[in-house]
């Protein structure tokens, strides 16, 4: 048996029992003496949940596929940009600091859109753990995937729960192992082919894996590999629920966003206690549907007994709804003793009336405060992507001289610009000065004011602003200045501010 991991239950014989600092009962695994002083402390349990079969099981089977389907297959996915740039559907460039993603291409200067999916995933969080729990962590969190895949792997290996505990309970010898080093074997797989998927994300894949092979690559792809290989190993296979209860800060964060109304796994007490088996001469209702059979406890994967009531470590991956919900069907019982529940529904049950409709539990204010602001932030984002230009640029003063003045009285200010040619082919950029015909500009290395920029690229421009001697820009310390850019053949046309510096009288 597994208990709750806010509780320390003794592994062998009979012992003391003492009060811990919140209250709740310790048993020490051996009697204190005055030369053993008592400790507080208890060695780890592994877990070794059993195999159950139900539809939330299946549930997490297909999306465990599903999302390690898109977590490997995706760098692999090609899309056609065009002759001057990469054709992988998904990248991350660093060295050219770019992010593709299918059509759209984001550049360093439109960070805010990475800003903003990140604010969406926060708020979906929030969303989703509002109205379901913590469906996040039971079904999609990569320590829940990749902890099932190494559990799977470990059974098949191994056996049923029973067969490894006793495994893990005897000696070391040839069988034990045997088995341990094909387990280890597996998920060191496992985990190279999970640090291998994620470089693929920053660089073309196809050729990165012929220079891993070929011991070509970059030694930070080596690294990146082995460090995720080696967490990926320890995470999954050896921390497994000690990650999710000491080392990770959702499950304290999430109460913040459930309340009564909150759908999450519980344990119907009213209908299942007092537990225990219904036996000969005892009065009929002696005892309630909970018969105690532990099936619950024996197949979470984080080792407590959902009985106890809604606890930190509970992930609502549904497993002992499954487990529970097959052992009422055998013992001709009304499946449901442990399911999705909302608190404001138990008070309901209990008393005997119906509860609410899923629907008033998912809408409800704060669900429809965090539905609405993840949505105006998605509408925001797209309405950017679709209204940004294919051209941009921004406006760097130099300082140092603030202004030159020239031997014909004229004022001189420079500027490096900035251009940015999103387009997939070289375009040509037309540099003027609006609404100042006192102020002419000029750039270096160039002739007149056209100035081409390759495909995809940027090219940082210097330019001369120079005012004519004795105009209100000349003589004036500080004159607003508009600077437009325009693309020859195209009608995309844009602009920076700056301020032209003269000298004052």
């Amino acid at each position: 048996m597994r208990t709750s991991p806010h509780a320390i239950e003794p592994s062998s014989h009979t012992s003391p029992v003492t009060s811990g600092p919140s209250g709740q009962t310790i048993r020490s695994n051996s009697v204190s003496t005055a030369e053993e002083p008592e400790t507080l402390y208890a060695a780890r349990e592994p877990v070794f949940p059993r195999r159950v079969k139900g539809n939330f099981r299946t549930l997490k089977w297909w999306l465990m596929g599903l999302m390690l389907g898109i977590y490997y297959i995706t760098p692999w996915i090609r899309w056609d940009r065009g002759p001057n740039l990469p054709d992988q559907a998904v990248l991350v460039d660093l060295a050219n600091r770019r992010f593709f993603f299918f059509m759209v291409e984001i550049w360093p200067h439109e960070f805010y859109f990475v800003a903003g999916l990140l604010i969406m995933a926060g708020i979906g969080l929030f969303l989703f753990t509002s109205a379901l729990g913590r469906v996040w962590c039971g079904y999609a969190c990569p320590q829940t995937v990749w902890t099932d895949l190494y559990i799977l792997v470990e059974r098949w290996v191994e056996g049923d729960r029973n067969a490894r505990l006793r495994l893990h309970r005897q000696k070391w010898g040839a069988e034990k192992l045997r088995k341990y080093s094909t387990k280890w074997a597996l998920w060191l797989l496992i985990g190279l082919a999970t640090g291998g998927a994620w470089v693929f994300y920053f660089t073309d894949a196809p050729t990165l894996l012929v220079d891993l092979f070929t011991l070509n690559a970059h030694p930070v792809a080596y690294g990146t590999v082995a460090f995720l290989t080696a967490t990926t190993f320890l995470f999954g296979g050896f921390f497994r629920e000690q990650v999710c209860i000491y080392g990770c800060p959702w499950p304290r964060i999430q109460a913040a966003m459930m309340d009564e109304d909150t759908i999450t796994i519980s344990y119907r007490e009213w209908r299942g206690e007092p537990r225990g088996k219904q036996r000969k001469g005892e009065p009929e209702g002696a005892h309630g549907d909970c018969i105690d059979c532990m099936a619950c406890v024996n197949v979470c994967p984080m080792g407590i007994d959902i009985r106890d009531g809604q606890q930190l470590a509970c992930i609502t991956c549904g497993l002992c709804i499954d487990a529970c919900n097959d052992v009422m069907d055998r013992i001709g019982k009304p499946r449901g003793l442990i399911g999705y529940l909302a608190l404001s529904d138990e008070v309901r049950e209990r008393a005997g009336n119906e509860p609410k409709s899923v629907w008033k539990h998912v809408f409800r204010p704060r669900t429809i405060v965090y539905t609405v602001l993840w949505a105006g932030i998605g509408v925001g984002l797209l309405v950017a992507l679709f209204l940004r230009t294919d051209i941009d640029m921004s406006i760097s003063p130099i300082r140092n001289p603030t202004y030159v003045t020239l031997s014909d009285g004229s004022i001189r200010n420079t500027y490096d610009i900035r251009l940015r040619n999103m387009y997939a082919e070289p375009r040509q950029f037309y540099l003027t000065v609006a609404d100042n015909p006192s102020i002419t500009l000029t750039m270096e290395g160039v002739q007149g004011q056209l100035v081409t920029v390759g495909a995809d690229e940027q090219l940082i421009q210097r330019v001369y602003l120079v005012a004519s001697p004795g105009t209100a820009a000349a003589t004036t310390a500080a004159t607003p200045v508009r600077i437009w850019v325009s693309v020859t053949g195209d009608t995309d046309r844009i602009y920076g501010e700056t301020v032209f510096n003269g000298r004052a009288q």
